[in-house]
């Protein structure tokens, strides 16, 4: 059966150290006069039930910006910033749903069907993991790992795999029955790297 919203909680990875943007608090800075957490937040919640932010800075900030969602602040259990899979992993322990849907905090344009083509994708293949693919104009592949739908009993094998060492998240996916869904806008999976690069969205 295909999970239904309120089986499904949104996660918003904020916890990075945002290096490529001079080390700044990337979920915190502002695109058309709000923080980039927030727009995520608005994306995120009429596609999924309860909402966790993953942060590991500025965890009072991050509470007031989840309050008018509802959405709990969690940080890594793991010391020294070790990537987008332990804030999942945190994401995944906290959860009070089968499911978990992450986004990173730096895309705030990712489409409103997100979670509605994951989850038939996951239920149809009866798989582990469903994430985002899309096709360049160039007609070559791309994924986007950290948009993905899971399920929470993956939690024990992935904290199994942080504290072997291992950090990549396509080779955790790679363990596990994985679908990649295709989405044909290219642009709104389009995430933000540096202060440069938001300028430029926000004059688009």
């Amino acid at each position: 059966m295909t999970p239904s919203r309120e089986q499904i909680t949104g996660l918003v990875l904020a916890g990075g150290r945002g290096l490529r943007m001079g080390g700044v608090d990337k979920g915190l800075q502002t695109l058309h006069g709000e923080p980039l957490a927030s727009h995520v937040l608005q994306r995120l919640a009429p596609q999924t039930g309860a909402l966790v932010i993953s942060a590991n800075r500025h965890p009072d900030v991050y509470a007031a910006l989840g309050a008018p969602f509802g959405a709990t602040v969690v940080a890594d259990s793991m010391p020294g910033f070790p990537g987008p899979l332990a804030g999942l992993l945190a994401g995944l322990r906290v959860a009070g749903t089968d499911f978990v849907l992450s986004a990173p905090c730096d895309t705030p344009n990712f489409p409103a069907d997100l979670a509605e083509r994951l989850a038939q994708a996951l239920d149809a293949q009866q798989a582990d993991i469903a994430t985002v693919t899309t096709v360049g104009a160039d007609g070559k592949p791309s994924l986007h790992p950290v948009f993905a739908l899971l399920r929470t009993s993956l939690a024990d094998d992935l904290a199994a795999w942080l504290a072997a060492g291992e950090r990549k998240v396509r080779a955790w996916y790679e363990c596990h029955k994985t679908v990649e869904v295709v989405f044909t806008d290219e642009r709104a999976f389009y995430n933000i790297n540096s202060l440069q690069e938001l300028t430029d969205l926000e004059r688009s």
